[in-house]
């Protein structure tokens, strides 16, 4: 990566000839992700430090843990790290990873695309000249997941090696001048400067216990604004208990204090194929914007890298060794990438490995198959109406049932009237009163 020339911290050289490979674990990007969440959430001030910790064998360097630092204000207040609080808590952890020793290789911040800013360069300096003389830095990028700047899959970050670049020192002066170091009284100067990195995601079998149970909880994550959930507690307190008796005020009280009904709930094997579909669709939305990039990439080429002119028509083509024929990229037009281009064909050949011999018999497999699963809905379907007309049926004859039962008790009632004359049982029996009230 060409250094930006609007930040004199980066280094102007393409990339990293130091050969540092760094193996980036996905333990510490869980863990600085948590603690720029809970940064925000809180609405702390001050600048996001944190230590990297893991092994070095080698031009190899793995980032296998990391933790939140505390600072302090310096000498031009700056911030830089509290130094007994950091050495306590280093040891702390040195003492828990003994197998293997891990040790301090870095720190991570949070930083602009453009690259590292002056304020970062005290805590570097200190972590150099205290801890560790070739350490690394890991810059998180806000603005790249807020405005969606990453594409192609790229992480959010950028790793920063520590390199002495010589420079013509004509008046410098300030913070600057500072970090110039004068050789034999001479202009000439070592800058302090940041260069860019490569690296690569590297997992353990412990590592992804911990990212499955990530991915599996984002499926019942919910955004939830404190505002509206203190607007729904306060609506909760006044709202009037229920009248009734204990069990049902003990029921209103703990769905209250719930605040979720139990049936929006879900399941363990709702959980597993929101996972699974989520993880599928990650996927799918990777390789999409993979390949535009390839694109984009391949569109921005040169126009003779965009067409196949045969030799005859082009008796000076451009070859690889005739480099001066070679055509040099305009402002408009993608920087030529050899390799990329090597890696693009290759990729392009292997493609019709991936397809079968005989096309016409994979799709009528596939057809079968499909027509198959249609067969299994189609069936599941039919018994499930059937056990619905079932459910009804039974319904209907006690439906059935209840009003023969109403209609033979209003019959016999109608026939007794009918047969005792419509008077009544005592006017059938011959019953009078008399005048004093006896009954004969």
């Amino acid at each position: 990566m060409v250094g930006d020339k609007t930040n004199p911290l980066l280094s102007t050289h393409k990339s990293s000839d130091s050969g540092l490979r760094i193996l980036l674990h996905p333990l510490v990007l869980l863990t600085i992700s948590d603690y720029i969440t809970r940064y925000a959430l809180r609405h702390r001030e001050g600048p996001i430090v944190g230590a990297l910790l893991g092994l070095q064998n080698g031009r190899n360097i793995s980032l296998e843990h990391a933790f939140e630092a505390e600072t302090t204000n310096g000498d031009r207040e700056t911030a830089i790290l509290h130094d007994s609080w950091f050495k306590d808590r280093l040891q702390q952890y040195k003492d828990v990873h003994k197998d293997p020793a891990l040790e301090l290789v870095g720190w991570f911040t949070t930083s602009p695309i453009s690259g590292p800013q002056m304020q970062h360069v005290p805590i570097h300096q200190q972590i150099m000249h205290t801890y560790n003389e070739s350490a690394i830095l890991l810059a998180f990028h806000p603005a790249a997941v807020l405005g969606e700047v990453s594409v192609g899959g790229k992480l959010p970050l950028t790793i920063y090696e520590t390199v002495y670049e010589t420079e013509k020192n004509f008046g410098q002066s300030g913070e600057h001048a500072d970090r110039s170091m004068q050789i034999d009284d001479h202009d000439e100067s070592l800058d302090f400067k940041f260069r860019e990195l490569p690296y690569s995601v590297e997992t353990g079998e412990a590592e992804m216990i911990s990212v499955d149970f990530v991915a599996r909880g984002g499926g019942n994550a919910t955004a939830v604004n404190s505002t509206t959930k203190e607007r729904e507690k306060n609506q909760a307190s006044q709202t009037p208990i229920a009248e009734g008796n204990g069990k049902e005020r003990e029921k209103g009280a703990v769905k209250e204090t719930n605040g979720v009904d139990g049936m929006s709930l879900l399941s363990t094997e709702d959980e597993e194929l929101i996972a699974s579909l989520t993880t599928r669709a990650n996927a799918v939305k990777m390789l999409h914007s993979r390949i535009e990039l390839l694109k984009a990439y391949l569109s921005q080429l040169p126009p003779s890298y965009l067409t196949t002119p045969s030799t005859s028509d082009l008796p000076n083509a451009t070859s690889p060794s005739n480099p001066e024929t070679q055509p040099q990229p305009s402002a408009d037009h993608t920087e030529i990438s050899h390799p990329i281009l090597r890696s693009i064909s290759a990729l392009i050949a292997r493609l019709p490995l991936l397809m079968p011999a005989d096309v016409t018999s994979f799709e009528q497999e596939s057809l079968a198959e499909k027509s198959d699963v249609s067969l299994v809905g189609l069936l599941g379907t039919l018994s499930n109406n059937v056990k619905d007309v079932k459910e009804l049926g039974k319904k209907f004859a006690v439906v059935e049932h209840a009003r023969q039962g109403s209609g033979r008790k209003g019959q016999g009632m109608a026939v007794g009237d009918e047969f005792y004359g419509g008077g009544g049982l005592g006017q059938s029996m011959g019953v009078t009163s008399m005048g004093d009230g006896s009954a004969l």
